[in-house]
Formats: C-alpha cells, structure tokens, sequence
C-alpha cells in the first residue's frame, strides 16, 4: 500500500478527529438510537433512520480516518529545505493586484484553502514545485490566467 504524506500538525489535526468521534459523537449516537428504539414502531421512526444513518455516515468517517493513519508517513517539515515542495510554506503576491497570500502544500488529507493549507495536487502547487524566492508562477484557474511571485519559501 501507497504510504499517506502527512505533516506533524495535520497527523495530530486526523488523530483528534479520530479521537472526538470515537470517544463523543459514536456514544451520542448509540445513544439517541436506543432513545429512538423505545419510540415503537421503527418502520416510522424518523429519529431511528436518522440516527442509524448519522451512525452510517460517522463508521465510515472512522474507517477512512484509520485507513489514512495507518498508512500515514509523517515529514518533519522543520528539516527540509530548497525549493518549493511538500510542507513548504509560501508567500505569494498576486502580480496583477499585489495582494500578498500565505500557503503550506500538504497531502490531499489534510488540505484546508481556508486555513492555509494548499493540496500538493492542486493547480497552484503544481504550478509552485521546484520553484524557489523571487520566482515568478502562472497558474490557469477557472477565472483565466493568474501570475505570482514568490516572495518567500519557508520550512516550519
């Protein structure tokens, strides 16, 4: 099996998700479905179908997350070094608006655009890779053709 790149920060994010269901929403919901069972009929049990569908979802959620640590090859960020790679952060300025971003590439399991962290497979980390400080990048997004500078690669 393919082992997962993951970050320190995003293992131990995966770890407590884990955690949290296992621990809190799995006794939540064997809860609210025995409360439902005592309702009567399950055929017309709403609040049973839902929680057994709740319960559905949150086992599969639970088997992916297993799957993903199991497989989990965590990089020490800190020690790398060069160019722009897995677990770089960068500083980005839009060349049309001088609009100043910040993005860590991570693995696809612990990407989160909001929070800063860019998917290695996305168009701007493709585009990023192999690049290094004073770089200039094109990247072709739905919106057209966009232009950064890097103005900084960091390994933290």
């Amino acid at each position: 099996m393919e082992k997962i790149p993951l970050t320190r920060a995003g293992y131990d994010r995966l770890e407590a998700e884990l955690k949290q269901l296992k621990s809190v929403e799995r006794p939540a919901i064997i809860t609210a479905i025995a409360e439902a069972r005592e309702l009567g009929d399950l055929k017309e049990n709403a609040e049973y179908h839902a929680a057994r569908e709740k319960q559905s979802f949150l086992e599969g959620r639970v088997q992916a997350l297993e799957a993903i640590l199991g497989r989990a090859d965590v990089i020490d960020v800190s020690k790398l070094k060069g160019p722009v790679k897995f677990g770089a952060t960068v500083e980005l300025a839009d060349e049309d608006t001088d609009e100043e971003t910040t993005y860590q590439v991570v693995g696809e399991h612990e990407a989160d655009i909001e929070d800063g962290r860019l998917n290695i497979a996305s168009p701007l980390a493709r585009a990023l890779i192999g690049k290094e400080e004073g770089d200039s990048v094109e990247v072709r997004t739905p919106g057209g053709v966009k232009s950064y500078e890097i103005l900084s690669v960091k390994f933290i």
